[in-house]
């Protein structure tokens, strides 16, 4: 079996030989033309000088040994970077040489030892550079190779001084940000002892904790004083059975003497009220004028006493007996009362020390709480600053060893041997190897054309090209027809006429699949078209309909297609010159367009084509009338109608049809049409697509074996979904011709 590949590399170069060809032999001619023309080698010499690596004196500077110990590390292409080869260029052209930098890159040859593995526990050996240039000129060879090693021993000692400037920019762009941020936390912690420097060294030095205790003490000495004051306060009040405020009230009452002068009317007028009550009534005028005394006169009195004392100490004094009583202290109990005033006002005094001390042990407690947070705080902020100190000498520090390396800046790169010339025996490619060459690239360039030629092409050549586009759309096959021998005559089709032919049989299992298609619904009438000219769908609705025919159905074949002329001549019939002059009456008169054909059961509707007006006579009554009588009258009717790339009358007479089949044929469909095609019957709701036919595939054929009183059992019908790519048969193509 021919790998599918092949077998559609093999089609295309049979399509595109002569692109082949023709690629094939302008390349070898090409390549003949170029061996022609090739010159004699000349003999050339080549200079080669080595430069090695310079280990770095005894410098004071850290940094300019490191960065000379990295030259070690240098590359091939950066020793023939385009500074060096500038470099050389200009002093060859000092000599009257002329190389441009670009012929030097090409020409010039640059090895290192870098490349070598070295043992582990070994040191790695010093580098070492080799450079060689060829030219037929042994002076210039040698000048070349001078100049491209003094241009590398430059740029060795530029490179180093180059890494030093990019160092010491980076440290004065660097130095300004740390020097501020050293500044920044130098003020942080100046700011931080200022303000809690005092707090930090009394308690360092224990002043805050013996403050503590101080106020301690003093709130017990005070504590002391209030017991003994508040025992002798509860003495006096019980020996004057005054509160505080009231013995202040007595004392100052009773030192007043227009209190005692009021005092004393009161009592007279009281006296003489009680006198004349028992002889007089209340309301006589005598009675209402001493009591309109005594009231001026309780007035007056604690109009006195508001004056005397105040009105928040009267307060508890209003009743006119009260006030009375109260400003009747003797001298004895005048001092007692001043006493209990002075004792209240010491123990009031006392009570108020008692609580600013108080308040002073709370803030002094609190400050020695957060002594630990400020004495941390003190020293991240030390840290901060010793951290920044640090970078900032180690900063100034570099910037030193820079600017010293700076003066002391050397070449890593030494002439280690000058250079040497030697002759090279010209060697080349001789003609046998060129016209080889361009023979093999001609073979692989023609190849490659043919194979492109071929995928531009959207013509499907073979089967299972066929087959991935269908089942890509998800299309049932129904059937795989085989290539028909013919003889090649014009207007007439290789159809099937022999009873015993092997031919016969693909085409019966395609009827079959067709009428099991339609699930439970019997197909009494379907429709056969392609998607262009020259697939077979004639050729198959004539064999379809013979197998029909064989199988003992009464079918009929309706030339539908009116765009071309009728090809039942195929099977010995012929159509009168009238019926194309008058198709209208043709296809009405049912008795004169069907044919009955020369294989029993198998009628024929020949075309009254070619038709200028085919679509209006498909649309006609008369057709109508035809079709439906057809499907009354026969057990199959098979309608072959144009193909859907040319023309829409398979479209005008699908809904007289159950179903439609699809015609394809290898080296005819397009994969464009076929999809767009298949894509539109899938999608439509009215179409009943049944699946689709390839047409003139390469499926072997054998001779029927028969055996007495046996019949073979026909096969239940499953859609084949394009898995028939494994019965392709290995013998040649058939000479089939397909309409």
């Amino acid at each position: 079996m021919i790998p599918p590949l092949l077998k559609r590399y093999l089609i295309a170069l049979d399509r595109h030989k002569w692109a082949g060809i023709t690629s094939f032999l302008v390349i070898t001619g090409l390549s003949g033309v170029v061996a022609a023309l090739q010159p004699p080698p000349e003999d050339s010499y080549v200079a080669q000088g080595t430069l090695a690596y310079s280990a770095p004196p005894e410098t004071f500077s850290a940094t300019g040994a490191a960065i000379q110990q990295q030259a070690q590390s240098v590359t091939k292409e950066a020793l023939l970077s385009g500074t060096v080869l500038e470099f050389a260029s200009e002093q060859l052209a000092e000599q009257q040489i002329e190389i441009s930098p670009r012929d030097l890159r090409q020409t010039a040859r640059v090895n290192t030892n870098q490349g070598a593995e070295t043992p582990a526990g070994a040191t790695p050996p010093v580098l070492r550079v080799s450079v060689a240039y060829p030219d037929t000129d042994e002076a210039r060879s040698r000048a070349v190779v001078t100049a491209l090693m003094n241009a590398m021993v430059e740029q060795s000692r530029q490179f180093n001084v180059q890494q030093l400037d990019r160092i010491l920019a980076n440290l004065n762009q660097l130095l300004p940000k740390v020097t501020g941020e050293l500044r920044e936390v130098e003020r942080n912690l100046e700011e931080f002892v200022r303000v809690e420097g005092t707090a930090l060294q009394a308690a360092q030095s224990g002043n805050l904790l013996g403050a503590i205790t101080s106020s301690q003490q003093q709130q017990r000495e005070i504590q002391l004083a209030l017991s003994g004051i508040d025992a002798q306060i509860r003495s006096l009040q019980s020996r004057l059975g005054l509160t505080p405020d009231e013995a202040y009230a007595s004392s100052a009452l009773s030192a007043d003497p227009i209190i005692a002068d009021l005092r004393s009317q009161i009592y007279q007028a009281e006296v003489q009220q009680e006198f004349l009550s028992n002889t007089l009534r209340p309301e006589h005028p005598s009675m209402v004028e001493l009591q309109s005394q005594l009231d001026t006169y309780n007035q007056l009195l604690q109009d006195r006493v508001a004056e005397v004392i105040g009105g928040g100490q009267a307060a508890p004094l209003v009743a006119g007996n009260a006030i009375r009583q109260a400003s009747s202290l003797d001298p004895a109990r005048q001092q007692l009362a001043g006493t209990l005033v002075n004792l209240q006002t010491e123990r009031e005094t006392l009570q108020q020390q008692l609580v600013n001390l108080t308040r002073t042990e709370n803030e002094l407690r609190q400050e020695y709480s957060s002594i630990p947070n400020k004495q941390l705080e003190q020293q991240r902020l030390e840290q901060q600053v010793a951290l920044k100190r640090t970078f900032y000498d180690q900063i100034q520090a570099r910037l030193a060893d820079v600017r010293l390396a700076q003066e002391e800046t050397v070449g890593s790169l030494v002439v280690a041997q000058a250079p040497q010339s030697e002759l090279q025996p010209a060697t080349g490619p001789t003609s046998i190897v060129i016209l080889l060459v361009g023979g093999f690239i001609g073979i692989f360039v023609s190849g490659g054309l043919v194979m492109l030629l071929g995928s531009l092409d959207s013509t499907f050549h073979t089967l299972e090209d066929v087959q991935a586009a269908l089942r890509q759309q998800e299309v049932p096959v129904l059937g795989l027809l085989p290539s028909l021998p013919w003889e090649d005559e014009p207007d007439e089709l290789p159809v099937i006429e022999q009873a015993g032919s092997p031919y016969i049989e693909p085409y019966e299992r395609l009827r079959s699949n067709v009428r099991r298609a339609g699930g439970g619904k019997a197909l009494k009438l379907v429709l056969l078209t392609s998607t262009a000219v020259g697939e077979g769908k004639t050729t198959t609705a004539y064999n379809l309909g013979i197998a029909s025919a064989r199988a003992g159905k009464r079918t009929l074949v309706i030339e539908a297609d009116l765009r071309s002329p009728s090809y039942a001549r195929s099977l010995g019939l012929t159509l009168d010159a009238a019926s194309i002059m008058e198709p209208l009456r043709y296809y009405g008169n049912l008795s004169e367009c069907i044919r009955l054909s020369s294989i029993e059961n198998l009628y024929i509707v020949p075309s009254a084509g070619p038709q200028r007006h085919a679509a209006a006579i498909l649309e006609s009554s008369e057709m109508r009338r035809l079709l439906e009588d057809a499907r009354g009258r026969f057990d199959w009717v098979i309608l072959d109608t144009p193909a859907l790339s040319r023309y829409n009358d398979a479209l005008l007479l699908e809904p007289y049809s159950d179903g439609v089949a699809l015609v394809t044929r290898p080296s005819y469909t397009e994969e464009g049409l076929l999809n767009e095609i298949t894509q539109e019957f899938i999608e439509s709701e009215d179409i009943k697509f049944l699946g689709a036919i390839i047409n003139d595939t390469n499926i072997p054929i054998q001779e029927p074996e028969f055996e007495e009183d046996e019949e073979e059992p026909i096969e239940e019908f499953e859609p084949i979904r394009l898995e028939v790519g494994s019965v392709i048969a290995e013998t040649p193509q058939g000479k089939g011709g397909h309409r």
